[in-house]
């Protein structure tokens, strides 16, 4: 069965923002809840923002009994994850989503709250893999902002990317599902682990050595799960490390290492992941990807 689509936000809505990973003040989304307010958005700010656990916004139980206040809220819309860093996978084992399923919401967020938009997905329900309220100020991000205002009030859009060297060209459907690498590494194996069979999967990731993206690419292939891709979109792959002795291949010539055993196309450079122009997407929603000498389209 397709993903079931969260309704479209309508001005007059409440929606809240919440913290399920590191911790992060009132000021830091003062501009945030400025800006959905302006969407003519009703902000509530849940008790995760501005708590603190050591590098967590409160502990486990805070942050959890925070989020799953906000999915019981039937006059909650919209639930924003503030920011990432860590911590939602310890969260999400021991959410309800019985009274969410009564009353689906979107849920929208990137980086770490990739375990939520895998977990959702896999329930079968979609979200928005998205710019934080933390970033909402960043210098460039207008696209960003724009994007996910479009997802939430169920405004079609297109993702676009510059013709790419390693591109393979094609056209390809199916629901999308992706988001950080590292964290859809983790989750394999786990209850929030979602399907990649006839989907588009997305990739992104930050702060890593090239031989952990190899390694997990590895993983994804070997596993099985690329196997029944039906094409991929390759995001950013930002602040790349490397060894002393240097690994010898770029993020996108490791993905290009193990996409070249499969068939479907793949587009690469899509603004999507860990740099100010991170265009949102709709997890789950049906997609196509067309890859040619122009460059690659992402259309939902």
């Amino acid at each position: 069965m397709p993903a079931i689509s969260p309704p479209a936000l309508r001005p007059g809505q409440r929606v809240a923002i919440v913290a399920p990973a590191r911790k992060i003040s009132p000021t830091e989304v003062e501009l945030a809840r400025q800006t959905l307010t302006g969407w003519g958005l009703e902000v509530v700010l849940g008790e995760s923002i501005g708590a603190a656990s050591h590098q967590f916004a409160g502990d486990d139980n805070l942050r959890r009994r925070d989020f799953q206040r906000q999915l019981d809220d039937p006059s909650i819309r919209a639930i924003f994850c503030a920011r990432g860093g860590y911590g939602t996978a310890r969260l999400v084992d021991e959410l309800d989503f019985r009274a969410f399923a009564e009353s689906p919401k979107w849920v929208a967020g990137f980086s770490d709250v990739t375990v939520l938009n895998s977990h959702l997905l896999h329930l079968g329900y979609q979200s928005i893999h998205g710019v934080m309220p933390v970033l909402f100020g960043q210098e460039n991000g207008e696209a960003a902002l724009a994007s996910l205002h479009h997802a939430l009030f169920k405004e079609s859009g297109t993702c676009e990317a510059f013709a790419h060297e390693l591109n393979r060209p094609g056209t390809a459907t199916g629901e999308l599902v992706g988001g950080n690498l590292s964290l859809l590494h983790t989750l394999t194996g786990t209850g929030s682990q979602a399907s990649f069979a006839g989907r588009i999967l997305f990739l992104e990731d930050l702060d890593e050595y090239l031989y952990h993206i190899d390694r997990m690419l590895l993983h994804l292939h070997r596993s099985g799960q690329l196997a029944g891709l039906a094409g991929l979109a390759v995001g950013h792959f930002s602040q790349m490390r490397d060894n002393t002795v240097p690994f010898g291949q770029s993020a996108y010539e490791i993905i290009d290492h193990y996409a070249q055993r499969y068939a479907f196309p793949v587009g690469y450079g899509f603004p999507v992941g860990h740099e100010a122009d991170n265009q949102a997407l709709v997890v789950g929603r049906a997609a196509t990807l067309t890859v040619d000498a122009a460059g690659s389209r992402l259309s939902q």
